[in-house]
């Protein structure tokens, strides 16, 4: 057991460049489409800043700049290991990234992370106000939009290898 997950942690350490591109990639149009949201819905759906609440609210002694730098660096974390799972996936030929595919693991994403949001609401012992229902509601789409975005950019990434190595030919 220890060997396979030791296996798995070389697997994406091999991938790093794909994983970092695809969760930033994702990550960062799934934050733009929550800030879209957000102005549509005139209520704040920013996961970073959210996140960057959550932490305040534990340990105020953060000022604002470090408020956002946490909720930021959190939320492209969590990206890099959704995007570290998806690559996985795309590399051992799974599931082929698809636009299709990338749109069904993104809607499962966002399911997971309705679930992770509402236990972590649940236990937080300051939780933010807001709208709770219409927050995980715009979440799905969101991972839905990180999962096309985060397959465009692998697609793009192993294109650009691709290119590089015929050229080099």
């Amino acid at each position: 057991m220890l060997s396979r997950f030791c296996i798995s942690l070389k697997g994406i350490y091999m991938k790093s460049k794909e994983v970092i591109i695809s969760g930033i990639t994702g990550t960062t149009f799934m934050t733009l489409f929550s800030y879209l949201v957000s102005i549509a819905e005139n209520e704040n759906f920013s996961e970073p800043e959210r996140l960057g609440q959550l932490m305040h609210n534990l340990y105020p002694v953060l000022n604002k700049k470090e408020k956002l730098l946490a909720g930021w660096t959190a939320h492209y974390i969590v990206g890099l290991i959704f995007a570290a799972i998806y690559v996985q996936l795309w590399e051992k030929k799974k599931l082929e990234p698809s636009f299709k595919n990338n749109s069904i693991i993104g809607g499962i994403s966002g399911i997971v992370a309705v679930g992770v949001w509402k236990l972590t609401f649940k236990v937080h012992p300051l939780p933010p106000r807001l709208s709770f229902n219409k927050y995980y509601l715009q979440l799905v789409p969101a991972h839905i939009v990180f999962g096309i975005f985060s397959g465009l950019g692998y697609i793009a990434l192993k294109n650009m290898s691709k290119k590089m190595n015929q050229e080099s030919r």
